[in-house]
């Protein structure tokens, strides 16, 4: 029998008994499941890095599909400490969150390292692009050099211990599930298994 007829039917098969894809195989199960810190939603967290030319190609899906957001969802981003190297990034982040600039920073930031090639890796380099954003130098100093940010980059350090982040990009659902690009295959598929993840969370209270 002709390949392409063979193919027909198997498709065909699949469909007449009402065949859905599978994401079984796209996720992990986080044992022991770490308390969300959105009480009434779904959470959905994504653990990130600056320096990751990966995470910066899920950006722009990750963006479009923040747009459709599920009103059952809360979005949060983390970001991703796997070496000392990674922390002037991360209090980067949460400096720009202290300010209430982080649509000032997170983009751009991203895209004067990956896009314009520029090193900003280390404290100085963190400095001198807020500064260069027009922040006040002493200001950024204060906060950034403040114990209640080392205690937020320390508790972003254990949390991703207890969700065992090996790498970045990672999406955690409602600190029960973890889900990759790498794990789920493509970019378009880690958002089919997000979709599912919170599904599984919260059956019918998504939007249409």
């Amino acid at each position: 029998m002709n390949k392409s007829i063979i193919v027909t039917l198997l498709l065909l098969c699949c469909s007449s008994l009402g065949y859905t894809e599978s994401f079984e195989n796209n996720y992990t199960v986080i044992t022991p499941a770490q308390p969300p810190q959105t009480a009434d939603k779904i959470e959905v967290l994504e653990i990130f890095w600056y320096g990751c030319p990966h995470c910066y190609a899920f950006e722009p899906y990750l963006r479009q599909w923040l747009t459709n957001q599920p009103t059952a969802v809360e979005f949060r981003r983390m970001p991703g400490i796997l070496g000392n190297n990674w922390v002037p990034h991360a209090k980067a982040y949460y400096v720009a969150e202290a300010l209430g600039i982080l649509d000032r920073v997170h983009q751009p930031l991203f895209d004067a390292i990956h896009k314009d090639k520029r090193n900003i890796y280390t404290d100085d380099d963190i400095r001198a692009f807020f500064i260069g954003l027009g922040v006040d130098e002493a200001k950024f100093s204060e906060i950034y050099n403040s114990q209640e940010l080392l205690n937020q980059v320390r508790q972003a350090y254990e949390l991703q211990q207890k969700y065992r982040i090996t790498g970045v990009p990672a999406v955690i659902i409602n600190g029960k599930y973890l889900t990759s690009p790498s794990m789920a295959g493509s970019h378009e598929k880690t958002l089919k298994v997000m979709d599912y993840l919170v599904d599984k969370e919260g059956e019918g209270l998504q939007d249409p």
